[in-house]
């Protein structure tokens, strides 16, 4: 019922208006981008202005006969508007209009249920369809009344409309069970890794800010990537092995937009659980995009809505191939420790950068030192080559091997606890002094220019 879409684009008419008591306005290029995602073929944008949006119709009388003319001049099928409409708007609307109506939310909806693959992507979309659509069934079934009088005549005692909604409410029922037992199995997979000791990181971040061509770069996994908003809904993970700590999960997840409809989030609640018990969220920003800072802000509010603003998070610069004069690197903050990496997903510049700051903070700071290992401890040896923390090696006259190492600090408390002697340590604020600068030239003058 909710995933079949018909073959050809459906004619459309955009609507926005500028409400001036609404404080925070929709995107009129946003809006676009998102018909054109969900497939639909805009030939007309009508826009305006209004103080107060219209209790009946959302619109004045004048704007609602100038939407009519357009679907009749272009035989419309659809009219979307980028705002929230209440039910009865909607009814009234599609009453005059003689077309279908809908808002930005059940657009929103629809992409959801096209991208849908997964089992548990299409439960989730399903019951934010079902939230949704609950509201929305007053008067669409008056001519199947059930309660009628007469002999012969009277039914059950149930109008359609009672018979509809008591459908939905255990159809809801139903999936919410069957997402519980997803939760349930993710909470499971997450402490098996919690036993094995290895680190998860999610990758968040305003729709179509990069984070799946980031994951596919990163892991070489081959997930579904495209120019346009809500590329990704099911949520993948993938091992990766990260220099100088050893292997870790990393999650591709959906990506946030303004004003993302409760049903969503609450019904993706599931899959977000993921992104709240990270060890570390990769907060991708297109930074090619005019708005990024109010895209920032969006992700950072959903964050906080679902209970994950207080895990770590390190910010990724993605898309500086379409900068000037901007080159990969990490910025630090005044402790050393990497706060930002500039890069580009789409050829794989400074993605190695990417993963020696996610060791750095996975790991709370790398040092150098120099192991020297009897030939006796050769197994030893081999447990630090498998989790890549060995730079280099030589033999010295008596047969020890004397190991150049890059690895956390406290796998080197550990070695040393074990009886292992270092010869030299480096501790990581020497590291991050001799590596990047808090500030480089080119973001300054970028963050200046993009102000």
């Amino acid at each position: 019922m909710f995933f079949e879409r018909p073959d050809s684009g459906e004619v459309s008419i955009l609507v926005h208006l500028k409400i001036d008591s609404e404080a925070e306005q929709e995107d009129p290029s946003e809006f676009e981008e998102l018909a054109l995602s969900a497939g639909a073929m805009p030939v007309d944008y009508i826009t305006g202005s209004r103080s107060h949006p219209s209790p009946s119709h959302f619109v004045g009388s004048g704007k609602l006969e100038e939407i009519a003319a357009a679907v009749h001049a272009h035989k419309a099928e659809l009219v979307l508007f980028n705002h929230a409409l209440s039910p009865s708007q909607e009814r009234n609307l599609e009453a005059h209009l003689k077309c279908r109506v809908l808002d930005r939310t059940g657009l929103i909806l629809d992409i959801f249920a096209q991208r849908a693959r997964s089992h548990e992507g299409k439960l989730q979309v399903e019951l934010a369809q079902l939230r949704h659509m609950s509201t929305r069934l007053k008067r669409g079934w008056t001519h199947l009344d059930r309660q009628k009088g007469g002999i012969g005549l009277r039914g059950a005692g149930e109008t359609q409309l009672e018979l509809d909604q008591r459908m939905l409410g255990q159809r809801i029922k139903q999936i919410n069970k069957l997402l519980e037992k997803v939760r349930g199995q993710r909470s499971q997979g997450r402490r098996s890794r919690e036993r094995a000791e290895i680190a998860t990181v999610s990758l968040v971040g305003y729709t179509n800010a990069g984070k799946s061509t980031l994951f596919n770069y990163l892991t070489d996994a081959h997930c579904y990537a495209a120019d346009q908003l809500f590329a990704t809904l099911d949520s993948t993970l993938r091992r990766i092995d990260l220099p100088n700590y050893g292997p870790a999960i990393i999650a591709d997840t959906v990506g946030f937009i303004s004003h993302l409809p409760h049903q969503l989030v609450e019904a993706f609640r599931a899959t977000l659980e993921e992104t709240a018990s990270a060890d570390l969220l990769l907060h991708v920003v297109d930074c090619a995009d005019e708005c990024h800072t109010e895209n920032m802000a969006t992700v950072t509010e959903v964050l906080t809505g679902i209970g994950a603003n207080e895990v770590p998070q390190l910010e990724v610069f993605n898309k500086v191939d379409l900068l000037e004069n901007t080159e990969p690197h990490i910025q630090r903050d005044s402790s050393g420790m990497p706060r930002r990496v500039w890069l580009s997903a789409v050829n794989g510049e400074g993605t190695e950068l990417l993963q020696i700051a996610i060791s750095e903070l996975l790991a709370g700071g790398l040092v150098e030192a120099t192991l020297s290992v009897p030939p006796q401890q050769s197994r030893l040896r081999s447990q630090l080559y498998e989790k890549g923390y060995i730079e280099g090696e030589t033999v010295n006259d008596q047969g020890c091997y004397q190991l150049q190492v890059r690895l956390p600090a406290s796998e080197l408390e550990r070695l040393r606890s074990s009886g292992v002697v270092l010869n030299t340590v480096t501790p990581p604020e020497v590291l991050a002094k001799s590596g990047e600068s808090t500030e480089s030239p080119s973001s300054a003058a970028w963050q200046s220019q993009s102000a």
